[in-house]
């Protein structure tokens, strides 16, 4: 069975994406929160951590301190005073992600967090990049 150059090269085509099919493999979850007597509740925190393969306590500081409030942990849930609405809960795990997950030098997802003295690294295990972290 014999191919053609075309016919190969139509077949490799077919098989890859096209230019600006970017995939999109690391998608943070909605925050499912709601708002009651000044205080604003995040349902799925923890389901939110787990995909960013992060620690929630480290979440939770980073997110506390963005809103400039105080907060508390409950489960899987967590607590802030004051009301925020959803797109700017969004809007900050999308900045968390930018800092603290997404390698910088190859913009894929696989990455941990590693504190060496005073500094904080973020080690990517796709590309073996070492970035210091704010």
């Amino acid at each position: 069975m014999t191919y053609e150059y075309e016919e190969l090269l139509e077949r490799a085509y077919s098989k890859i994406k096209g230019p600006g099919a970017e995939a999109k493999r690391f998608e943070i979850p909605a925050p499912q929160s709601s708002g009651t007597g000044g205080k604003t509740y995040i349902y799925n925190f923890l389901e939110i951590c787990n995909k960013l393969n992060r620690d929630p306590h480290h979440v939770f500081k980073f997110l506390t301190r963005e809103m400039g409030t105080a907060g508390s942990l409950d489960g899987a849930r967590a607590i802030f005073k004051g009301q925020f609405d959803r797109a700017t809960l969004s809007n900050l795990f999308q900045i968390y992600a930018n800092k603290f997950v997404i390698c910088p030098v190859c913009k894929m997802p696989d990455t941990k967090l590693l504190r060496e003295r005073r500094l904080t690294f973020l080690i990517c295990e796709a590309c073996g990049a070492k970035s210091s972290v704010a």
